[in-house]
C-alpha cells in the first residue's frame, strides 16, 4: 500500500471484507489503528476535522483502516484531510454500500484512491481448495446454493439454505431499504422476484412497473440501487449502430446464483427444473464469473450481449483494449457457430461457446 494513499474496498455484506480488512492489517508490519463506522467512539476521533487533530490522533501511525466506513458523515472529505496531512499514513476504508462511501468518498479522493471491489468468492479462488475431480463434482452445488464464503464452506444443503434466505432478508436488502424515500419493502423483494424469473432474458421496465404498480422511472431507480449494492449487475446490447442490431435494451443478472435461488425460494435439483432454468442458472453463472475475473485481474473489460432484430443473439461480448471476445453459454454439450449477422459485421471477433465440456477453461 501507498503511502498518502486510501484503498477503497467495496463489496456486498458477508463476502469477508472484514475479514479482509483484518489480514492487512495483521500482515502490516508498522503501526496500525483500527476504527468501525459504526461505534461511536470511533467516530469521535474522527471529529472535529482539522489537521491538528488528525496529527495528533494518528502520530506514528503507518496504517488507517476503517470498517463500515460508509457510515462516517464527509467521510470523503475527512480522509482527504488525513492523507493530506498526516505524513506517511496509508488508509483502508471498507464499506458495503457503494453508492453511500462513493458518493462521500469519490470526488474528494479523486487522485488519491484505488478502488477494489470485493465478490463472493471466483472459481479460481475455490479451485485453491479443491481438486478437479472435487470441482467437477460441485459444479451443480455452486449453480444451486452460489459462493458466497461461509455457503461454501456449509457442508450440509439445509445450512446453506438457510444462511442465503438470511442474506436476503437480513442483509443485502437492509442498505437499500435504509435510503431515503424507499418505504415499501415489499415492492422491491417483488421486483427482486420477477427479475430472478426473467434472469438473461431483456427486462422491459414498462412491463415491469405495471405488474408492480410503479412508474417506470421508480422501477429503473429500484434496479440501479440493487446493482449499487450488489445483489444484481446489468448488461447492455453492443451496437455499432447497425441497423438490425439492437443497442437499448437490458439484460439484469444475479451477483451469486444462491442469492437468486434464496428469492424465489428454489433450491431443487437441476434435474427437477425446467431446461429454461437450467439454461438462466449456467448463463448466470458463467457470466458472473468471467466478470469476477475482470474484477480480481483488473482486465478493464465492458460486458455486454448482442442481438439483432430477427432474434439472432449472442449471450455475452466482452471488449477490451483491441480485442472482442463472444461466448454462448449452453447448460449441456452443444457447440454452436457464431450467427451469420454477427460474423459478418465482426469478423476479427473470437466466438466461443460455453458448455459443460469446456467451461472450466473460461472461469
Amino acid at each position: 500500500m501507498q503511502a498518502q494513499k486510501v484503498m477503497l474496498l467495496f463489496g456486498a455484506r458477508r463476502v469477508g471484507k472484514t475479514f479482509l480488512l483484518k489480514q492487512i492489517v495483521e500482515d502490516f508490519l508498522g503501526k496500525s489503528l483500527v476504527l468501525n463506522g459504526k461505534d461511536v467512539d470511533s467516530v469521535a476521533i474522527l471529529e472535529p476535522v482539522s489537521i491538528a487533530n488528525y496529527r495528533h490522533v494518528f502520530q506514528d501511525v503507518k496504517l488507517l483502516a476503517i470498517d463500515e466506513a460508509q457510515h462516517i458523515p464527509d467521510i470523503g472529505k475527512k480522509l482527504k484531510l488525513i492523507v493530506d496531512e498526516v505524513p506517511d499514513i496509508r488508509v483502508i476504508a471498507s464499506g458495503s454500500s457503494s453508492f453511500d462511501l462513493k458518493n462521500q468518498a469519490g470526488e474528494p479522493l479523486v487522485g488519491r484512491s484505488t478502488q477494489f471491489m470485493l465478490l463472493p468468492f471466483s472459481q479460481q479462488e475455490i479451485s485453491t481448495i479443491e481438486s478437479p475431480i472435487e470441482t467437477k463434482r460441485n459444479l451443480e452445488i455452486k449453480l444451486l446454493y452460489g459462493s458466497y464464503p461461509e455457503v461454501v464452506a456449509f457442508e450440509s444443503f439445509k445450512q446453506k439454505k438457510e444462511y442465503l434466505s438470511d442474506i436476503v432478508e437480513s442483509y443485502l436488502l437492509k442498505d437499500i431499504l435504509a435510503v431515503d424515500g424507499i418505504k415499501n419493502s415489499a415492492k422491491i423483494r417483488d421486483l427482486l422476484r420477477l427479475v430472478a424469473y426473467q434472469m438473461g432474458d431483456e427486462v422491459s421496465y414498462d412491463e415491469l412497473g405495471k405488474q408492480l404498480g410503479l412508474s417506470k422511472n421508480t422501477v429503473e431507480r429500484y434496479l440501479d440501487l440493487l446493482q449499487k449494492v450488489f445483489v444484481l449487475y446489468r448488461l447492455g446490447g453492443f451496437s455499432k449502430n447497425l441497423r438490425k442490431e439492437v443497442s437499448k435494451s437490458s439484460k439484469w443478472y444475479f451477483a451469486d446464483n444462491g442469492v437468486r435461488n434464496a428469492v424465489i425460494r428454489n433450491f431443487e435439483p437441476l434435474s427437477l427444473r425446467t431446461d429454461t432454468d437450467r439454461g438462466a442458472l449456467w448463463e448466470n453463472y458463467i457470466i458472473t464469473e468471467r466478470l469476477k475475473r475482470n474484477h480480481n485481474e483488473r482486465l478493464g473489460l465492458n460486458f455486454y450481449f448482442w442481438r439483432t432484430y430477427d432474434k439472432q443473439e449472442i449471450d455475452l461480448i466482452e471488449i477490451g483494449s483491441g480485442t472482442m471476445n463472444a461466448f454462448e453459454m449452453k447448460a449441456g454439450k452443444k457447440t454452436p457457430s457464431a450467427p451469420k449477422a454477427f460474423a459478418k459485421a465482426y469478423p476479427e471477433a473470437q466466438f466461443t461457446a460455453v458448455n459443460i465440456n469446456n467451461y472450466s477453461v473460461y472461469i
